[in-house]
């Protein structure tokens, strides 16, 4: 591993047989695995360059037993890696040698589906598309679709703000959740939100939303759901430049029109998707872009016709609209399989997520490919276009020396260039470990301080995923230490509590 984590606690270490003991107690039967072979398949998550086994797993089925590890693992010290699905790209859920992974697979279940008040209520470990497939007889739907969303849970969705290719029209997470069951570190339960759209007080669910498993455990999740468009086809347009299928996109954008989904394809991410979806795609272009548009038909099909228009101003060589619902999905089937497609070409590879306004995509791909010639690695480009969020995926080979480094420093130099184009490190993957030690490209110190302040609010001893996020941990009494100068303090006749 490369990347540094927090060093082990040995006073924990020592007394893990008495720790295991104990937590079978709180989740009895199968609920708690300690045999090295028995969690292996829980030492790494999505972003696979890093493992580290756990020093036991939990997996619980109610939010009493939530409550219940995490109040003792609150009083005895010890720390806790939330994991859902285990689907995260960014190494968020890579456990700790001396921690306690917390597992939320058990939490399988839709405890109420409202169609009145449009909205579902889950449990975290149910699976994205789990919830779409649970409304689609009454025409409805829940809008943000990671490509995962077969896999991924809606509890690991809420903790990244995930995205998808449909967030260009209906949002992200963030704009789809309505309410959360959250138990904090010291097993205490809050709900925040609900079926309402407007609550009062802070906004607590925008500061769930995205924190990465580091303030509390969602336990559950309350969904806004959407009814179906009247229509949707997709356009698949192709460019004999990438630079062409960039200025497309902005144009689209500029032009009023907001697709519900807008992804690009360079060359290599094409063959690979073609080679494992057989969707159709023209293999004698630069970049393909798939555009959906949807809404009421008459609608839609002046839409088409603006988009058909912009693209040939741009330059398109290829241009097909879906003609029935199979192939519009046809469509979307090589896009959404492009990660395990390019998998097929590569030993590995590393997917970045970095974001960018839109007008600097030209900009960025000329850069992304400026740093494949200084690297010496093939990059595969799967862009979530509409919105600016970037998915070069790095390709090299683990087994060769050098290689894993040289990736690991191709993908931060992107990152890197994301930021100087006015863009941030993440648009969903969130930071996790593998952006961690970028965070000062983006944030001052002051920045980061503040920012740990919020989680010292939730988390006062810092046991809640440790080792992600920020790259210099601070306790949380030298945070909100007092300050003095010259042995004095600052306003020295106010009272201090």
């Amino acid at each position: 591993m490369t990347i540094m984590m927090p060093a082990s606690d040995q006073a924990v270490l020592v007394r893990r047989d008495a720790i295991v003991a104990a937590l079978r107690k709180i989740v009895p039967g199968e609920g708690v695995i300690d045999s090295a072979a028995e969690m292996l398949p829980y030492e790494s998550d999505g972003l696979m360059a890093y493992r580290q086994p756990p020093m036991v797993v939990v997996l619980p089925d109610t939010t009493e037993q939530v409550s219940r590890v995490l109040k003792y693992c609150f009083e005895q010290g010890i720390k806790v890696v939330p994991r859902g699905s285990g689907t995260s790209l960014s190494g968020g859920a890579l456990p700790l040698a001396d921690a306690v992974l917390l597992g939320l697979g058990k939490f399988k279940r839709i405890r109420e589906i409202d169609f009145h008040n449009r909205v579902v209520v889950t449990e975290p470990g149910v699976t994205n598309l789990a919830i779409s497939q649970a409304v689609a007889h009454a025409g409805f739907y829940y809008a943000p679709d990671p490509s995962s969303q077969i896999a991924c849970s809606i509890g690991g969705n809420v903790a990244e703000n995930s995205g998808g290719v449909h967030c260009l029209k209906y949002g992200m997470t963030t704009n789809n959740v309505l309410g959360c069951e959250i138990v904090l570190m010291s097993g205490e339960v809050i709900k925040v939100g609900g079926k309402a759209p407007e609550t009062s007080g802070y906004d607590v669910m925008g500061i769930i939303t995205g924190s990465e498993g580091l303030l509390g455990v969602i336990t559950e999740v309350t969904v806004r759901i959407l009814q179906k468009p009247e229509t949707a086809r997709a356009l698949m347009v192709g460019f004999a430049q990438v630079e062409a299928a960039g200025q497309c996109v902005a144009e689209i954008i500029g032009a009023g029109i907001i697709p519900g989904g807008m992804e690009m394809m360079d060359k290599p991410a094409i063959h690979a998707a073609e080679a494992f979806v057989h969707a159709g795609y023209p293999l004698d272009v630069e970049a393909l872009l798939i555009i959906e548009l949807d809404g009421p038909g008459v609608e839609v099909d002046e839409l088409i016709r603006r988009v058909e228009a912009i693209a040939l101003r741009c330059g398109s060589t290829t241009l097909q609209v879906s003609t029935s619902e199979a192939e519009r999905n046809l469509f979307w089937a090589g896009r959404k399989a492009a990660f395990p497609a390019v998998g097929r070409i590569s030993p590995d590879y590393l997917c970045m997520d970095g974001t960018i306004p839109r007008g600097a995509l030209p900009e960025a791909l000329a850069r992304i490919r400026r740093l494949s010639e200084k690297y010496g690695l093939r990059v595969a480009n799967v862009f979530h276009a509409g919105d600016g969020n970037l998915h070069p995926l790095i390709l090299y080979d683990a087994n060769q020396p050098g290689e894993m480094e040289r990736a690991e420093a191709f993908g931060a130099d992107i990152l890197r260039a994301c930021v100087e184009l006015g863009g941030v490190l993440t648009g969903e993957h969130g930071v996790g470990i593998e952006k961690r030690d970028l965070m000062g490209e983006m944030f001052s110190e002051i920045d980061l301080n503040q920012q740990q302040r919020l989680k010292c609010a939730f988390d006062a001893q810092g046991l809640l995923n440790p080792g992600k996020v920020f790259p210099t941990l601070h306790r949380c009494a030298e945070l909100g230490r007092v300050h003095v100068h010259g042995g004095k303090l600052a306003f020295p006749d106010l009272p201090r509590f």
